[in-house]
This record gives structure tokens, sequence and C-alpha cells, in this order.
């Protein structure tokens, strides 16, 4: 008596599952590699600072216009970096959350 898996369950299918997967794969890395070099930049303070990162979180460039320089109010100028950089960050992460299936990631 032979056993085997019968019931759809036979070679050919798992072959096609495994092909699918393999897909998905390729799909996610290549939607992977388009995020990370992507530029996702950010402008607050009327355009007194823009701050532009990639995808993979590296830092591109901070712009900071000369006349929100104040060497009296430091504080408000850290405080438009700060901001323009998590408001970058929630793009790259709103992106990844529209691009990438939700892998537990």
């Amino acid at each position: 008596m032979a056993y085997g898996f019968g019931g759809g369950f036979g070679g050919a299918n798992m072959q096609q599952l495994m092909r699918q997967a393999q897909k998905m794969q390729e799909d996610m890395k290549r939607t992977r590699e388009e995020i990370d070099n992507t530029e996702y930049s950010s402008s607050v303070g009327g355009g007194m600072v823009e701050v532009t990162l990639y995808g993979n979180r590296t830092v591109k460039s901070v712009r900071i216009k000369p006349e929100v320089v104040d060497p009296d109010d430091v504080e408000m100028l850290e405080d438009l970096v700060a901001s323009a950089l998590g408001d970058a960050l929630n793009k790259i992460a709103e992106d990844e959350k529209n691009k990438l299936p939700n892998l537990g990631m």
C-alpha cells in the first residue's frame, strides 16, 4: 500500500506554493530596497528647517536657514530639527506600512 498526500497535496501543488513564496520574498526584497533608497523630506517652521532621510533611516541632509539661528534660543532650533526628523521618520514608517505586508516587522 502506497502512502501519499493525495487530496490535492501532491508535489505539483507544493512546488507551486514554493514558487509563490519565493516570488513573494523577491517582491518584498525589491520593495524594501525601493523604500531604503527613497528620499523622505520634511520641512518645518515655514521652511526654516528641512531634513532629508533615506528610507533606511540614513540622514542625507539637514538644511537650516540662517535667520532661524538665534544663539539666545538654541532650544527652538533643536525643537525644529527634532520635529522635522520625527516627521520624516513617520513618513518612512507609513510607506513601509503601506507597501510591505505585516509579517511582525
